[in-house]
């Protein structure tokens, strides 16, 4: 149930946000499946009203208008891109709701199929929609993570977790936390907060999560110290990156991640750019390249591209590992 509210939340904030009209309520209903499954039109009333006074309270007003100045027909709605965008993706307890305005969350694996319904209806019945406001994110091998949901649930309701975490060359181990938030680094997901077994703030990547994430505790049983800074969190407890180097040829347009990281770009022709960066670890340097296919290619150091080949190998057998 919390997940298709969810759903719904989201696929509503995308309606009504690339719409470059106001949207009326049988537009609305049409486009979004939860409505349309209502079984009145009085139920579907109650629903919509119950969304968009969450919205309301989190933030993002929806806005109430005509689209013909001269004559007073039905009324409809929209959100105004400038009053709902947030500048960075992180989300806290309180943001975590809008997480349809973060780019990334498009290709969530539980999201992208209605979200993508939802707009290929409104276009169908002749409403002008903008994409464009969406920063649609890139095409990767894999951008599902199992556990995100549950982490998400877990820091919008502030419930402590376990689960099973491996990190690369070490032994997989049950960790306790309390989370404090979700946010996207380096085009990675990431819960932080406070590790009860390690007695400190730390970060854990969601794609290094096995298996399933469970309660251990009752909702609101902590509370998030004031002032936490999702992203000062990340940069103080990641490695800085150290001395080495690596060359890249990355398609132009893509790799995007790889090239914030760049020192130095060369354009090599009209199609590749050779890129130098500088990283910490072979092992995730080669994950994030592996994650863009044929668009980026390792030219050294030969450890780093045999890493690649390994994870591409790996991929293509069905036996990767994130």
């Amino acid at each position: 149930m919390a997940e298709r509210k969810t759903e719904r939340l989201m696929n509503l904030i995308f309606a009504l946000l690339v719409s470059k009209q106001f949207l009326t309520k049988v537009q609305i209903r049409d486009a979004i499946a939860d409505y349309r499954d209502a079984p009145s039109s009085d139920a579907f009333d109650r629903m919509f009203e119950r969304d968009k006074e969450e919205l309301r309270e989190l933030g993002i007003p929806v806005e109430t208008g005509g689209n013909d100045v001269y004559f007073e027909d039905e009324v409809g709605y929209r959100i105004r891109r400038d009053e709902a965008e947030l500048p960075d993706l992180e989300l806290t307890r309180e943001e975590a709701a809008v997480i349809g305005l973060a780019t990334q969350v498009w290709e969530h694996a539980g999201l992208a199929n209605d979200s993508t319904t939802a707009l290929m209806k409104l276009k169908a019945i002749g409403v002008d929609v903008d994409t464009s406001v969406l920063r649609m994110a890139e095409p990767k091998l894999s951008t599902n993570e199992p556990s995100f949901d549950a982490m998400w649930d877990a820091v919008t309701r502030r419930i402590p977790v376990s689960f099973v975490y491996a990190r690369p060359a070490r032994e997989a181990m049950e960790r306790h936390l309390q989370p404090w938030g979700i946010i996207s680094w380096r085009d990675r997901w990431y819960v932080g907060g406070y590790d009860l077994d390690r007695e400190g703030p730390r970060i854990f990547r969601l794609s290094r999560v096995i298996g399933d994430v469970k309660t251990t505790g009752s909702p609101g049983s902590y509370e998030v110290p004031e002032g936490t800074d999702m992203k000062d969190l990340a940069r103080g407890l990641f490695p800085t990156p150290p001395d080495e180097a690596a060359v890249l040829r990355i398609r132009k347009g893509r790799g995007l991640s790889l090239r914030r990281l760049a020192e130095q770009v060369t354009s090599i022709n009209e199609d590749l750019d050779e890129v130098a960066i500088r990283y910490s670890s072979d092992w995730e340097l080669a994950s994030e390249v592996a994650s863009y296919g044929p668009d980026v290619v390792v030219i050294s150091p030969a450890s780093v591209r045999d890493a690649v080949v390994k994870r591409l190998q790996a991929a293509a057998s069905g036996t990767v590992s994130a």
